[in-house]
């Protein structure tokens, strides 16, 4: 009896050790006008028990090392038939090295949502072929939030699943759902992914690696070097916008940081911020108030 239940602890432990996220699930369903249907319920249980219990690398993740990451669907619409229209924000944020400080990483707003789903059926990740719209669109933003993360770990680090997600677009493509293909917009899935994989967003991937590791990353031991780094890629930032102006790319990136790289810029030792500031003006006037508040 005593063999067993070491067994099972070991087998729970490498399980824990498995998984890369941990991932909150939040369904806002007050649009239909039947937001207490048990199915609301049951999908969220559903897509975070998905996400959190599927390997999805084949690295081995320490608990502590898991991803963090939210995912709110606001359903507006749904019919007996088990079709739901909805919108999607997915965020994911990673520890800062020698701090409690989390960063956030990925901040997507995806209003081309529309699934279907039936109470109790099961999810399942399936890269060689249709799996539905629900499914098809989350393992899209896991890879992507996959690849993020990398990209701040190494240059160029994620583009293995920046490739899982392009592998994804092309299958979903077929299904004819919005969001999935050239025809889509410049605020599509299709148009992040095609573009992150193109050489002339290389210059921003290589940003964010000196963004996060040889910047935030730095603050608890040298917080001047980690500002002056941080400084440098965003003013590497400039010849992918004059290459792609107002790109998708630039813009989630922004969404996520623009409230941190106000106080980054504004805090600690002072280094000349002002080229800065002007730059973040003109490539994402959107977060002007930001940039105005920026104090060095």
């Amino acid at each position: 009896m005593r063999k067993f239940c070491f067994i099972l602890l070991f087998s729970l432990i490498n399980f824990l050790n498995a998984q890369e996220f941990i991932c909150e699930v939040s369904i806002n369903a007050e649009q239909t006008g039947q937001p207490n249907l048990s199915v609301f319920k049951t999908l969220e249980t559903s897509l975070t028990e998905f996400i959190n219990n599927t390997k999805w690398t084949q690295t081995e993740y320490k608990v502590e090392e898991r991803i963090p990451c939210a995912i709110f669907i606001n359903i507006t619409g749904y019919d007996t038939n088990t079709s739901f229209d909805a919108s999607i924000q997915v965020q994911a944020s990673r520890p800062v090295f020698g701090s409690n400080y989390k960063t956030t990483t990925a901040n997507f707003n995806d209003s081309d949502f529309s699934f279907e789903y039936l109470a109790f059926q099961p999810l399942v990740y399936n890269e060689n072929g249709d799996q539905g719209n629900l499914v098809a669109v989350i393992t899209y933003y896991l890879y992507t939030i996959l690849g993020i993360e990398a990209d701040t770990l190494e240059e160029l680090g994620g583009t293995s699943f920046f490739k899982k997600a392009k592998q994804i677009v092309n299958i979903a493509q077929a299904s004819g759902n919005t969001g999935w293909s050239p025809a889509s917009g410049t605020q599509s899935r299709f148009r992040w992914n095609d573009d992150i994989l193109s050489g002339i967003f290389n210059e921003y991937r290589k940003s964010m690696y000196k963004y996060h590791l040889q910047g935030l990353d730095v603050m608890s031991t040298d917080l001047k070097a980690a500002k002056e780094s941080i400084i440098e890629s965003l003013n590497n930032l400039k010849k992918v916008n004059q290459s792609r102006p107002n790109s998708y790319v630039l813009r989630t990136f922004f969404d996520a940081k623009s409230t941190e790289i106000s106080k980054v810029l504004s805090g600690g030792p002072k280094v000349d911020v002002s080229k800065t500031a002007d730059l973040l003006r003109s490539i994402s006037p959107t977060y002007v108030k930001d940039w105005d508040a920026i104090k060095n």
